[in-house]
């Protein structure tokens, strides 16, 4: 099948996900929790009190109900002392005989700043090593600046669907959404990487024939591969997503719309971006 007669689709295709996620961006960014804000966090328990009640007694510093049922409260609010969280919890006992403080943390600002930092430096550090490496692979630059170029398309991608979430849904990120976004480069890079080597076989075995046909050889040869090697893996995430709880329900999320894209992207956006670099050599 001929895969790369379609470049133009693949590129729209991209566009139509990523337009929409980067106007977000811009517009509303993401939605940080207070590993990057700081603030604090508690969890409640013993709890009879309805929900609305609870935060009412903590209306001073802004709270926002994070995980509740029947009995347990989990709240987040702006940074407040464990002594005067015990004297929240002491006016609520009247009501809450049995309330119980069970979990605590407060983050301050100069720390979510520092995680924000140490997040940006992973990730510039993360796509520079990876750039470096790939094109000393391969020995040639393109690889792995189209390598480079394909991981941002997967990272743009789940940066805007994450702010549109953000917006709309109030999904927060934090420190397992980095994680998440570090996964997804690593995976991104292993898929689009098995389709370069496969080109780069290729090219030493089979002699004239031009470049496009080239790189549809390679792809169709990895297509199956690339496709039972993702869906095992996205069967797994999307049970995790369905059944998991809800401190990695969007943990799990992100790692499988970054599978997704990822799994794309090696096919459609990295092995086209070759294409398009080799048209502009040769008109250059």
């Amino acid at each position: 099948m001929n895969w790369m007669k379609h470049l133009s689709l693949y590129f729209v295709i991209s566009a139509l996900v990523i337009v929409p996620g980067i106007y977000s961006l811009i517009r509303y960014g993401l939605k940080p929790s207070i590993e990057f804000t700081g603030g604090s966090r508690l969890t409640l328990v013993s709890v009879t009190s309805s929900p609305d009640t609870v935060l009412q007694s903590f209306k001073d510093y802004t709270p926002q109900l994070e995980i509740s049922d029947d009995t347990s409260l989990s709240i987040k609010s702006k940074e407040i002392s464990q002594e005067n969280t015990q004297k929240i919890i002491d006016g609520l006992k009247k009501e809450n005989p049995d309330i119980k403080l069970t979990d605590f943390e407060t983050i301050g600002p100069s720390l979510g700043q520092e995680t924000i930092k140490k997040t940006t430096n992973a990730l510039t550090i993360a796509s520079l090593l990876l750039l470096a490496y790939i094109s000393f692979a391969f020995k040639q630059l393109k690889y792995g600046i189209c390598a480079i170029l394909a991981m941002f398309h997967d990272t743009a991608v789940l940066l805007g669907i994450f702010s549109l979430l953000g917006h709309f849904w109030g999904v927060e990120i934090d420190l397992l959404f980095v994680t998440a976004v570090l996964t997804i480069l690593s995976f991104s890079v292993h898929d689009t990487i098995v389709v370069y080597d496969r080109i780069r076989e290729l090219s030493h075995k089979i002699k004239n024939v031009d470049y496009v046909t080239l790189v549809n050889q390679a792809v169709t040869e990895t297509m199956t591969r690339s496709l039972n090697n993702s869906l095992t893996i996205i069967f797994m995430l999307l049970a995790m997503f369905l059944m998991g709880g809800e401190t990695t329900k969007y943990f799990s999320l992100a790692l499988l719309i970054g599978t997704v894209t990822g799994t794309y992207s090696s096919t459609f956006t990295a092995a086209p971006l070759l294409i398009l670099w080799d048209r502009f050599s040769k008109k250059k």
